[in-house]
């Protein structure tokens, strides 16, 4: 599960406390649905840059590096992470 929030004026810290509010959000909805979603991922973007949060259990975490739109594989790479322990049927 993912959530994705656009920053505001350009500042990646001014949408932090939105994305966040989302990943908790999903957290919850998913939990009052009976499906227990293990980490929801956050991810907050100005579209030239990128930063990425993970949510577990009732710890955030932020990623301490902030990517930008030149460094496409690196972003792809992180937004795989939710996906990497899905297998082909």
């Amino acid at each position: 599960m993912i959530a994705l929030v656009e920053a505001k004026k350009g500042v990646l810290k001014s949408g932090m406390g939105q994305c966040i509010a989302e990943m908790v959000a999903a957290q919850r909805f998913n939990r009052e649905q009976g499906m227990q979603v293990e980490q929801v991922y956050g991810v907050v973007t100005t579209g030239t840059s990128w930063l990425f949060m993970r949510l577990t259990k009732n710890l955030i975490e932020v990623d301490n590096c902030e990517y930008f739109i030149n460094e496409v594989d690196k972003i792809l790479g992180v937004l795989m992470l939710p996906f990497r322990n899905l297998t082909s049927v």
